[in-house]
């Protein structure tokens, strides 16, 4: 090599040794030696070091330190971190967040403070971090535009205090309710719009919507409206309807929404052939053609096919069938515009009743449950039974929630009956007041429990005091005697009335009785009573009728009854569907100083007309005869008030209109016809309306003819309207009625309402 190149040389390699060294000095790293926190407040250094991803001894180079950054920042801890290598040594500065102080809001009025807090995540004591204030005012908007308040503002500020710790209060602008002031739909041929807003249940902005929520704005209520759409176009037989879009646009203001639904009808299709291919074995699908809802040639119901699988999969379940599906196959013919319709059954072989499981019940003992179980262990599954027994448990009255199921058992053949309960309260310490048109101003105290020590027993100590009426009442009733389908009860009873403005006296009853029913039939029930009665007629007025005057004093009162009712109705509590009927006769003579004979009858029939329409048809007939003495007047029928609206309490009948007292009578017959309605509020509201017309007479006294005593058997009618509300506070119930039938001597009554309350 010459010489000259020598030194070139050297320095070449003397520059490759040294960038060689860097490198590998930068990839390795200096070796970590000690860890210097600076800033720390709250949080040991120790602790800090500890979050860091890296360790005393590990490598220092900018890979490191870049993970040990990103570790104290996922902390959540520090609103700032930075990091210095001074040779072995890893500076690291801190700024801790803050620790919430208080948790305030501030101009909140429909929403309460603790609803919202309930809400957030951040809580007192907590670690401050500006994502989570993020994400709380996110979450209040969200329960602001639940309530239909889109317009509401919500910021978060901050009060810085001492030793690094703040107050966070949410200010809120809860604004307006944005409503919704327009519905429009686009490629609606056949229906218009008013018609299809009827079918949604979102509706248009209007004053006196002021108790209902359906004018705001709210995406669960548009998802399920399209649904309603598509269900109503369906039924009416447009097969290949859809929503092509469901659009809700704010104002600019935000103050309102514009709401478009664009919509495709498609064809009306008719039904073409309907066929049930069944894959059960031997049984013949024929059998179930009667409940095909649809027929050849009628337009497609997508709620007719509903209509048919439910009643096909309920008669299969009579027939021990529980896990069958029934799936309608709809084949279109866009040629002809037909719908071709095959109910498809799959196999499933005949299930019996493996066992009966009972839970959710922590106090009421699973018998009370079992013993209305109309299927047992063993037995032939059956859906209709299945149903019943549901009703049955409902109508208890002992639980919030009932649910039936049947699940599959241990083989193919066998089912499990599944009843799970959560159980309400049974038991009522009450004081009541209100007011009745019949009694007037009224208090009372109940001490009740409908399901006593968990048998399903029934004991009531009762008493009211009124206007007009004071009443004391002790009752114990068993369901099931003896572990039977026997009811028995005993009553005792003190009631004292003041009928001085109709019959010009004062009336006390005393007495008890004790009652004993049990079952004929499924629908079928009879009761057997005996009564021991002591009745007392005083305060007679001296310008009384003279055959008021003539019963003044005591009489005792020994009966026996019975009672024969028929009941199919759905709910007891809150009637729909069905009909009860009834007979009680009582014969009075068994020792004690009244002998007569009585006897009643009457039905009540309910008939749901539309899904919250009912339409109710009641009538009632009874008679009274003494047996070798007149019937007295304690004993006698009085008509009006509730039984006859449009008529004062005992406002029809015999009367002496020379004192004008209401004497009673022993005929009589009344009739109701009523229709129960919304009225356009919620259904959870509770309110309904009701139109309805009353029919009755009463006439015939043992009495001797009487210039003075008028007694017509003539029919007295009346018509009216009526509002209904199951209101928080009790029962209320308003009619208003007028007689279109009447006699010259009847008491009228127009307006009628009772309120009353428990607290």
């Amino acid at each position: 090599m010459p010489k000259f190149l020598l030194p070139r040389f050297l320095f070449l390699v003397t520059l490759f040794c040294t960038l060689s060294v860097t490198a590998w000095a930068q990839s390795t790293g200096t070796a970590l030696r000690e860890i210097r926190v600076i800033g720390a407040e709250r949080i040991e250094p120790s602790t800090i070091a500890t979050y860091m991803d890296i360790r005393k001894g590990d490598a220092l180079n900018d890979e490191s330190i870049d993970r040990a950054l990103k570790s104290l920042f996922g902390t959540g801890l520090f609103a700032d971190v930075s990091m210095n290598q001074r040779g072995d040594v890893l500076e690291v500065k801190v700024v801790e967040n803050p620790i919430i102080n208080e948790i305030a809001f501030e101009g909140n009025k429909r929403i309460k403070d603790d609803q919202l807090q309930s809400e957030i995540q951040l809580r007192p004591r907590q670690v401050f971090t500006r994502g989570k204030v993020q994400s709380d005012v996110a979450r209040v908007y969200q329960i602001y535009q639940r309530t239909g308040r889109f317009a509401a503002k919500v910021e978060p500020k901050i009060i810085q205090l001492d030793q690094n710790r703040i107050n966070l209060v949410f200010e809120v602008d809860e604004g307006a309710v944005t409503s919704i002031d327009s519905i429009r739909f686009v490629g609606n041929k056949r229906f218009s719009d008013d018609s299809l807003r009827g079918v949604i249940t979102t509706r248009e902005h209007r004053w006196y919507n002021f108790m209902s929520s359906s004018d705001q704005y709210d995406q669960d209520r548009l998802a399920f409206d399209q649904e309603q759409l598509r269900k109503f176009y369906l039924g009416q037989g447009y097969a290949d309807f859809r929503v092509i879009s469901a659009e809700a646009e704010m104002s600019p203001d935000r103050e309102s929404f514009y709401i478009t639904y664009t919509l495709e009808e498609g064809e009306r299709y008719k039904v073409g052939k309907t066929t049930i291919a069944s894959q059960l074995r031997d049984f013949d699908a024929s059998q179930l053609e009667r409940l095909i809802a649809l027929k050849s040639g009628d337009w497609y119901n997508a709620d007719d096919v509903e209509t048919t699988i439910d009643a096909m999969t309920k008669e299969l379940g009579n027939l021990q069938y529980a896990f069958v599906t029934v799936r309608p196959d709809v084949q279109r013919n866009r040629s002809d515009l037909t719908v071709d319709l095959s109910f498809q059954i799959n196999e499933t072989p005949r299930v019996f009743v493996e066992r009966i499981d009972v839970h959710g019940n922590m106090r009421t003992q699973d018998k009370v449950l079992r013993r209305e179980m109309l299927l047992v262990e063993g037995d032939p599954f059956n859906r209709n039974l299945l149903a019943k027994s549901e009703q049955n448990i409902k109508d208890l009255g002992f639980f919030e929630k009932v649910t039936v199921r049947n699940l599959p058992g241990s083989a193919p053949d066998k089912t499990v009956i599944d009843i799970e309960v959560a159980e309400q309260s049974t038991g009522e310490i009450s004081v009541g007041a209100g007011f009745s048109t019949a009694d007037g101003p009224l208090a009372d105290l109940r001490l009740r429990e409908r399901n006593f020590l968990g048998k399903g027993q029934d004991v009531l100590l009762a008493t009211t005091i009124a206007g007009e009426r004071t009443e004391f009442d002790f009752s114990f009733t068993e369901p099931y005697f003896m572990n039977r389908d026997i009811s028995a009860g005993v009553d005792l009873f003190h009631i004292t009335r003041d009928l001085q403005d109709e019959s010009s006296y004062d009336q006390k009853r005393t007495g008890g009785g004790l009652r004993v029913g049990y079952p004929l039939s499924e629908n079928w029930r009879q009761e057997l009573k005996y009564r021991y009665e002591l009745n007392d007629i005083s305060n007679v007025d001296g310008d009384a009728s003279r055959y008021i005057r003539d019963q003044e004093g005591e009489r005792i009162t020994s009966a026996i009854a019975q009672r024969i009712t028929y009941d199919s109705r759905d709910s007891k509590q809150f009637t729909t569907d069905g009909m009860t009927y009834w007979l009680d006769t009582e014969f009075a003579g068994v020792g004690g100083d009244a002998s007569y004979v009585s006897g009643k009858t009457g039905a009540s029939y309910y008939m749901p007309l539309t899904d919250r329409v009912v339409f109710n048809v009641l009538g009632e007939t009874g008679g009274i005869t003494g047996l070798s003495e007149d019937v007295e007047i304690n004993e006698r029928y009085f008509i009006g008030g509730s039984t006859l609206r449009g008529f004062a309490r005992s406002g029809i009948g015999p009367r002496d209109i020379s004192t004008d007292d209401a004497l009673g009578g022993n005929l009589f017959y009344r009739g109701s016809a009523e229709l129960s309605f919304p009225i356009g509020l919620p259904k959870e509201y509770g309110v309904l309306g009701h139109g309805f017309t009353d029919v009755g007479s009463l006439w015939s006294l043992d009495e001797p003819n009487d210039v003075n005593i008028v007694d017509e058997s003539s029919i007295r009618a009346s018509a009216g309207l009526g509002l209904s509300w199951r209101s928080p506070l009790g029962p209320i119930r308003v009619d208003f009625a007028v007689p279109y039938l009447s006699e010259n001597y009847d008491k009228e009554e127009h307006f009628r309402f009772n309120f009353g309350t428990r607290f």
